[in-house]
């Protein structure tokens, strides 16, 4: 298993009173490190505002921050856990992330979900769908996506958005479709669109013993449309007090994940906004816990 390091970005309160340049410099500052340390990705979350409470405090945008960051790293994976596909056109989105796989050099990871912090779709004019319209609205970006990312021209209509004829060149850096990854933990429509369109599947949160309860669900939803539930890989985005502190119980806690099958963990460290052993010792349990580092990784 691999470990990817979500990046801080101030929406969780790592940057109060901070100077936004000097915030801004901390969070590339973290990203290099995560690259020399050997981890396999870096990741930025889609929020607008602070969480839990919203404070008139720095947040940075996503997709300019990870722009930023493919341009001032080498080798780690980029991508976002995951876009809120409400809030920008599926077709522009695309596009975005096909500039962003070229100036990484073939690097990102496309992240979708369906979006789920209500103030920040109010305060900036979006609304707030229901449940069902926002899974409804993912199933139809995830076709323009599909089709704009895949060879030729894109003409696809559906309910809440339509291309004709769309061009996106290039589709990225090789000849690789950038992988799609979907988020989320909604067993009947969530994983079903995962199964049918994505690369893989990223729950959101789980335990370890709730991943394995899924499994079985997961392989169900592809076995429905007839895909090899092998060809969709899973990961965990995860957040929980567990692996706050390191030592034995974040080690036991990867390499639970890791037993379960996932084929990453993205992990927000809270310290690494402050302190630059916090990564240290996160690759050092990695380490421990048997994941993979990057051969050039000087942790021993």
């Amino acid at each position: 298993m691999r470990i990817g390091v979500m990046v801080p970005q101030g929406w969780l309160g790592e940057y109060p009173g901070w100077d936004p340049v000097r915030a801004w410099e901390r969070t590339l500052a973290v990203a290099r490190q995560a690259e020399r340390l050997g981890f396999e990705s870096v990741w930025v979350v889609d929020h607008l505002h602070t969480a839990p409470d919203v404070r008139d405090e720095i947040t940075f945008e996503s997709f300019t921050s990870l722009s930023a960051i493919a341009a001032s790293t080498n080798r780690v994976r980029l991508g976002h856990a995951v876009l809120s596909t409400g809030w920008r056109n599926p077709a522009l989105v695309s596009k975005m992330i096909s500039t962003l796989d070229v100036i990484s050099g073939g690097r990102a990871i496309l992240g979708l979900g369906a979006g789920w912090k209500r103030d920040e779709w109010e305060a900036y004019g979006f609304g707030f769908p229901s449940t069902r319209q926002r899974l409804d609205l993912l199933r139809d970006h995830l076709r323009v996506v599909s089709a704009m990312l895949g060879p030729g021209r894109a003409s696809v209509e559906t309910p809440s958005t339509t291309v004709t004829d769309a061009v996106n060149e290039p589709t990225g850096a090789t000849d690789r479709r950038i992988p799609i990854m979907v988020g989320g933990n909604g067993p009947e429509v969530t994983w079903r669109l995962a199964a049918r369109y994505a690369d893989e599947l990223n729950f959101d949160g789980l335990k370890p013993d709730e991943v394995r309860r899924a499994l079985p669900v997961v392989a169900s939803r592809c076995d429905e449309i007839g895909r090899d539930p092998n060809s969709l890989s899973l990961s965990a985005h995860i957040f929980s007090a567990d692996i706050a502190e390191p030592g034995p119980r974040r080690q036991s806690l990867l390499a639970d994940y890791a037993e379960a099958g996932m084929i990453r963990v993205m992990m927000r460290v809270a310290a690494s906004a402050t302190d630059d052993d916090a990564l240290e010792l996160l690759a050092r349990d990695a380490v421990a816990a048997g994941c993979e580092l990057d051969a050039q990784s000087v942790v021993r």
